[in-house]
């Protein structure tokens, strides 16, 4: 790692958290806590705002930022796979956004970095999805945004369809599908269905309420215990 990016690192590291040891930033930066405390040091004689001591840890002072553009070559490679991947999957509103996200990054990151993004090896396909995902996200995506109750015209593993009035809570990605996470008002408990097996999705003008124990963070909860 060259040593602007692992200052640009560092800074970030101590934005994220009260007070960092240089213990950590030497494991996660793979260096001596030694280079630790030289960067620091480096750091602060060029106006960074950092505060602490050697042996106690070390913070950034609030309000403090940097520009936001300053990407290492694996990032901008990340986040060009990352906004591919979006593109393919994420239905044509995302698209649009994952599109337009990657060229505001390559208009102002340096021109190494721009080549970067424009000769990266990284893809992903669109061909084999069905387009029907695409306009599921799109739906389901604004219905979370809403608090919107949706139907969902479903067919399970066999194939026995249902129909289901859901709170869509979240979206799920596992590789190969996406996943509506929701609560059920047919069950009456939680549920996760598969865009593929949504035959048609209404938004309907409804609206759910924010009620204890029927949230996003009560679904992931449940998850957890059941592992």
């Amino acid at each position: 790692m060259r040593r602007a990016d692992r200052l640009f690192r560092i800074v970030q590291t101590l934005r994220g958290r009260r007070l960092t040891t240089a213990a950590h930033l030497a494991e996660e930066l793979r260096v001596s806590p030694r280079t630790i405390y030289r960067d620091i040091r480096d750091l602060s004689l060029s106006g960074v705002p950092v505060d602490g001591e050697a042996g106690v840890g070390y913070r950034l002072r609030p309000g403090f930022d940097l520009p936001p553009m300053m990407f290492t070559w694996d990032e901008v490679e990340a986040l060009t796979a990352g906004a591919r991947m979006v593109e393919a999957w994420g239905g044509r509103e995302l698209a649009r956004a994952a599109r337009s996200a990657l060229a505001k990054i390559a208009a102002t990151v340096p021109a190494d970095k721009r080549i970067a993004i424009e000769r990266t090896r990284l893809y992903v396909p669109s061909f084999h999805i069905d387009a029907r995902i695409g306009a599921a996200m799109d739906s389901l995506r604004e219905a979370i945004g809403k608090r919107a109750i949706a139907e969902l015209d479903y067919r399970d593993a066999n194939t026995a369809s249902s129909l289901r009035r859901v709170w869509p809570l979240g979206l799920y990605f596992w590789g190969s599908a996406w996943t509506l996470a929701a609560w059920c008002e047919l069950r009456r408990d939680f549920r996760t269905f598969r865009l593929d097996r949504c035959a048609a999705i209404r938004v309907l003008g409804d609206t759910f309420p924010d009620v204890e124990g029927r949230r996003l963070a009560d679904f992931i909860r449940r998850m957890e215990k059941s592992l």
